[in-house]
């Protein structure tokens, strides 16, 4: 067997194609006859439908059809349904609340669809749009957890009269509560980890076309179309072998491009009842209106403190704006709330989370789903603490990590770590960043008239989960005659450079060139089954599930070699491509034993679940200057170390950090979904109001890896795509508030703009 190098340097395969405008996108299909879909949206966030009049917007020129949900409910579309069970308050018992893909009689979010045009094109399908009359009956509304649960606000769902969609707890509160009130020190915070969207660089698209054999496909851009096509059939009654969902390339997805959707669903709906080709693109304003959105908990925390500054009791307390429908995606703070206990010895813990309905987009998993938020929780209050108690931040961490020796390591509350060195990525992350001469630039920038701060955070997360039933994988590998090797995978690149990672395991397991690799995935009629993308379980799980096909493809080449060579299975190896009799010269090549296989081929197929998550890891420092007569922040260096386990790709680990990195200082310095009280409209429908981050507002990051190699998983890799962002958001907030201190604040929300720090330093309305 040929076994992998870790730490190679190779260049991007799909990169040829991309950078030079070949790639292929969900916009890009192009059909004959292509019909195109514009829906119809609620200006209202809260209204109940009296009437909608469709008889103009049909008798427009070029128009084929305007669905309403009557038109759904007379042919038995059932609707949207994303399963779920939780508990409210009490252990009452709540599912998922209903969700037409259409609007039936009550408007509960801004922007949602009323009616479905179809058209020959897209001017016909917005003229005819406008011609759509709905009478409404506008109703109060409420945007915040705060507006949501104030007295006399207007209610979203009967079921749930005091909207609390969920309650959920785990630990002995009172026993927490009797532990913090017994420390020596006690720090509490009430703090918010923000609104914001996803906005990926491309926005979401759908084409729906009746193939040739009758069934209908869903062209879409999406990162799980497995799980796509097995809720569309379940929504509309089909087998999934009746229908094909396809993802090509996939301009950013970062898990809202992971659930089932109205538009998409209703586009798959419209081309199988017309038997035409349908299409829909989001443009940005639709976008802010119709996407999932993302974060919004805010967090009340307390974290108890001996003399000696040894954690003794943590209590966190979320208040999550699900928006305006409970389903499975309404519950990612849960299901990582588990890095709240972090890199530390806390011997207690208790954690709640309340789910609150609001007159908003959903939110759902968003890079880091939850995890950011946990971690931004615990690492927060550390800092709090330790200006409090006058300990050095680095130092308080530093005194109560888990030591490696202690692994496995069962923390008090959901998780257990498997391995880690959490005190030699502090260690390096500090000489990178040179901790030690913080004191000398801060007194340097006090000269210029500046503020300087020093944010750390030790952020650790759940991967290739979900950590009560971690998922699986699946992969198939067959080498041909021609010396071509196909690749099917489960695991779906949608940006990150999966063709080139994936391939590569291949190519060096078989010694094949990359080139000669054809790689294959999201077509649910040409890879049978796989995860798609998400939970930074491409490597651990997809490529895993590689590997294990390549060693059953070997298995069965090897008896076709020996049977050839006339030798014993056992006296064959494989080395360099060649099937060889062990101490001879006598061989045969991949490609001359993938035709002995005739028409069965040589192949093997993977199948991959890990007994239990890994636990990436790591140690940010980020370092900012703020001008206090503008209040203008400027992140001045950044260092992310990290745990993934091994790399195979440094460069493509690196770049996942500059890319999670950026999302999260986006989220801490200028993103923020805004809606104005009592009528829940948005006011930040652009990018004109919501501020997305530029290359200019990011510095030079600098990035480094301590490898544990995990045993979960035949590669030793722990998973790398969320990593960035969920230390990321922690320590540029630190350091932002750290820089404050100096002026008195405390603590300051996210996000950091100009507006907000200059009031901040100035005890102003709107600041800390």
């Amino acid at each position: 067997m040929t076994d992998i190098k870790y730490g190679r340097v190779v260049h991007r395969r799909e990169d040829f194609r991309l950078t030079q405008g070949k790639g292929f996108y969900a916009t890009d299909v192009a059909l004959d006859g292509m019909n195109r879909a514009v829906f119809v949206r609620s200006p209202h966030a809260h209204a109940q439908i009296r009437s909608v009049d469709t008889e103009a917007a049909k008798r427009a020129d070029g128009v084929v059809a305007v669905f309403t949900v009557a038109d759904l409910d007379a042919d038995g579309v059932r609707d949207f349904s994303l399963p779920t069970k939780m508990q409210r308050p009490g252990g009452v018992e709540m599912h998922e609340t209903p969700r037409p893909a259409l609007v039936r009689d009550r408007v509960r979010f801004l922007g949602e669809p009323v009616a479905m045009v179809i058209a020959r094109s897209l001017a016909q399908a917005r003229d005819a749009a406008e011609l759509v009359e709905v009478d409404y009956d506008e109703l109060p509304a409420v945007a915040t957890v705060s507006e949501s649960v104030a007295p006399g606000a207007p209610v979203l769902w009967d079921v749930a009269p005091d909207n609390v969609a969920y309650y959920w707890s785990k630990g002995d509160a009172a026993e927490i509560e009797k532990a913090l009130q017994a420390s020596h020190h006690t720090a509490r915070l009430t703090f918010v980890s923000s609104r914001v969207s996803a906005m990926p660089m491309e926005p979401r698209a759908a084409v729906g076309y009746v193939e040739k054999d009758n069934r209908p496909t869903l062209h879409v851009s999406y990162q799980s179309p497995h799980n796509l096509r097995d809720a569309l059939a379940s929504m509309f009654g089909m087998d999934k072998s009746a229908l094909r969902v396809v993802a090509t390339d996939v301009g950013g997805s970062f898990g809202m491009k992971s659930g089932l959707v109205r538009e998409e669903s209703l586009v798959f709906y419209a081309a199988r009842k017309l038997k035409r080709p349908v299409k829909w693109v989001a443009d940005r304003s639709e976008a802010f209106l119709s996407d999932e959105a993302a974060r919004d908990i805010e967090i009340d925390a307390a974290l108890g403190l001996d003399r000696r500054g040894h954690f003794t009791a943590l209590r966190v307390s979320y208040r999550v704006n699900i928006g305006a429908y409970l389903s499975a995606r309404s519950a990612s703070p849960i299901g990582n709330f588990g890095g709240i206990a972090g890199v530390y010895r806390t011997p207690k813990i208790f954690g709640e989370a309340t789910g609150i309905f609001t007159h908003t987009q959903p939110t759902a998993p968003y890079r880091g789903a939850g995890r950011p938020d946990a971690t931004y929780a615990i690492e927060r209050l550390i800092d709090v603490a330790a200006q409090e108690m006058n300990i050095d931040p680095f130092a308080l961490r530093q005194r109560n990590l888990i030591p490696p020796e202690a692994m496995p390591y069962k923390t008090p509350f959901v998780f257990t770590y498997d391995c880690g060195d959490f005190a030699k990525g502090m260690e390096r992350a500090a000489e990178l960043a040179d901790y030690q001469g913080f004191a000398a630039r801060r007194k340097d920038a006090k000269r210029r008239g500046k503020l300087r701060g020093i944010g750390i955070a030790n952020p650790i997360e759940v991967a290739s989960g979900p950590f009560a039933s971690p998922a699986t994988d699946f992969a198939w590998v067959e080498a041909k005659a021609d010396g071509t090797v196909r690749l099917r995978a489960g695991a779906m690149s949608v940006g990150q450079g999966l063709e080139t990672s994936l391939s590569d395991i291949v190519a060096q397991r078989l010694n094949v060139p990359i080139d000669s690799i054809e790689y294959i995935y999201g077509d649910t009629d040409r890879v049978p089954r796989g995860k798609g993308n998400g939970g930074s379980a491409a490597l651990t799980l997809g490529g895993s599930a590689i590997s294990l096909g390549i060693d059953r493809l070997l298995e069965k080449g090897k008896e076709l070699a020996a049977n050839r060579l006339e030798a014993a299975v056992s006296d064959i190896e494989f080395a360099d491509g060649r099937f060889r009799i062990a101490g001879t010269d006598r061989s045969l090549s991949l490609a001359d034993v993938a035709a002995l296989a005739g028409d069965e081929g040589l192949s093997g197929a993977g199948e991959f679940k890990m007994p239990q998550p890994t636990y990436p890891n790591g140690c940010h420092i980020c370092e900012v200057e703020i001008d206090g007569d503008t209040g203008h922040v400027q992140v001045v260096n950044y260092v992310g170390v990290e745990d993934v386990g091994k790399v195979l790709h440094p460069a493509f680990v690196e770049g996942q950090i500059h890319g999670g990195v950026a999302q999260a200082m986006g989220q801490a310095l200028q993103e923020l979904i805004v809606h104005e009280a009592g009528s829940a409209q948005l006011l930040t429908g652009s990018f004109m109001d919501y501020a997305m981050p530029r290359a200019g507002d990011l510095p030079n990051f600098v990035c480094a890896n301590v490898e544990v190699p995990t045993a979960l998983n035949p590669l030793g890799v722990k998973g790398v795509g969320e990593a960035g962002t969920v230390g990321g958001l922690a320590a540029t907030m630190n350091a932002i508030c750290n820089a404050l201190a100096d002026t008195g604040v405390r603590h300051l929300d996210m996000p950091a703009t100009p507006e907000r720090v200059w009031r901040a330093i100035h005890g102003e309305a709107g600041g800390a």
